[in-house]
């Protein structure tokens, strides 16, 4: 009789943890969705990738979510984890063939939409960044994290998070400042 009351007692503790870690988690993925969902659409460029890719980083963090011990730490663990599932998607073997140039793939991309256009070319332009100045400049510009957090989600010194974000600055300012982008009306 008592090993029934203490597998009873034990059994709505687990439940109550399970509640709690619920609990937790949903608050987690209601603060952080939205930002997290951003940043993978502006680190690959593809609504369905960046969707598949946040997807991903909450199902890892929801096995993770113990080792998450500092909620203010909860967005950069979760950048984390999106970049290591992003860089997972290069890893695994992709067969993508085409017999259609790339060059000659309509852009589904409708342009009606003045302010839409220009976020457009903007991300296409950011896009042309080579990674290591893409990274840090989108984790400040879109996650809004400063140089140290980003230092700390890149593994990086400081000083070279900073000078990796004044060059991107710059490469990006040239880019735009060029005739052709100015004039252009789709990419």
């Amino acid at each position: 009789m008592f090993e029934h009351w203490r597998n009873k007692k034990s059994n709505s503790a687990v439940s109550l943890d399970m509640v709690s870690k619920q609990r937790r988690y949903d608050s987690l993925v209601r603060a952080l969705h939205a930002d997290i969902y951003r940043y993978a659409y502006w680190l690959c460029g593809d609504k369905h990738i960046a969707e598949d890719i946040t997807q991903e980083t909450f199902l890892r963090a929801w096995r993770s979510l113990d080792s998450l011990k500092d909620e203010k730490a909860a967005k950069s663990w979760l950048i984390t984890i999106l970049r290591r599932e992003n860089a997972r998607r290069f890893e695994r073997k992709q067969f993508n063939y085409s017999d259609v140039e790339q060059e000659f793939i309509e852009d589904t991309f409708s342009g009606s939409n003045e302010e839409h256009a220009e976020q457009y070319l903007l991300q296409k332009r950011i896009s042309t960044l080579e990674l290591e100045y893409r990274e840090p400049l989108l984790l400040q510009v879109i996650g809004g994290f400063s140089g140290d957090e980003i230092a700390k989600i890149l593994d990086l010194n400081r000083n070279t998070v900073m000078t990796r974000l004044f060059r991107a600055r710059n490469q990006l300012k040239d880019i735009l400042e060029k005739p052709t982008f100015r004039g252009q009306s789709n990419g």
